[in-house]
């Protein structure tokens, strides 16, 4: 059977790593810690996959934040989630999953709202950089939906839209995959519920990363 796509893009953060918990705690962290209303999980939970910036300014839309007390905020959840990334764990099966499909040819990528150091750092202490031939950081590019990650990842490496999957556990990374065009499979297991996934429209969505192996195996 030929083969659907060429390129899967994957997400870091609630889809490859369990750190949505880890985000939650130093974001709230972070806004004792600049005087800021603490705001709840699930808040947290739907800016997750944001940049930073954009993040911040979603959670206190109705609050005016000066510049120094912005950068307050990024330096201090900066600090906080270096102190709790020692416990962040991959996913069940996502280090044999990656390497099977690297194995059987697909081009593999990242786009991440992570910073490009948080991310250089997460790839070697996670062991899956051997399986990632390029990635987009939010430093780099527009923060997610806007579609510069995937365009320029595609670009890099040769692939098309219409070729290429986008594997996120937010509507933001859905989002950004229809902005650019491309298909995309939702993961349950991360920041957000099924119910905030499902308005955009992935091809299908799991709750154990391994079913995404599978899915392909018959579909992709």
């Amino acid at each position: 059977m030929s083969r659907r796509f060429d390129l899967i893009v994957f997400d870091w953060d609630g889809t490859l790593v369990d750190s949505s918990q880890v985000i939650v705690d130093s974001i709230q962290a972070a806004t004792r810690d600049a005087g800021l209303p603490v705001p709840d999980a699930a808040a947290v939970r739907g800016i997750i996959g944001l940049s930073l910036r954009p993040a911040i300014g979603r959670l206190f839309a109705g609050i005016e934040l000066p510049e120094d007390r912005l950068v307050q905020m990024t330096e201090r959840y900066a600090w906080h989630f270096r102190q709790r990334d020692h416990g962040i764990r991959l996913f069940e099966g996502v280090a044999a999953t990656l390497r099977e499909l690297a194995g059987a040819g697909y081009l593999l990528a990242v786009a991440t709202g992570k910073g490009r150091r948080g991310l250089e750092h997460a790839l070697d202490s996670s062991g899956l950089r051997p399986y990632f031939l390029a990635s987009r950081c939010a430093d780099e590019c527009h923060s997610k939906p806007h579609p510069q990650m995937l365009h320029e990842l595609m670009d890099e490496l040769g692939a098309c839209a219409a070729r290429s999957l986008m594997v996120g556990d937010t509507s933001h990374d859905l989002m950004m995959a229809r902005n650019a065009g491309m298909a995309s499979l939702a993961v349950t297991h991360g920041a957000q519920p099924l119910e905030h996934l499902l308005p955009h429209a992935p091809l299908a969505h799991f709750d154990r990363f391994t079913a995404l192996r599978e899915w392909l195996s018959e579909k992709g």
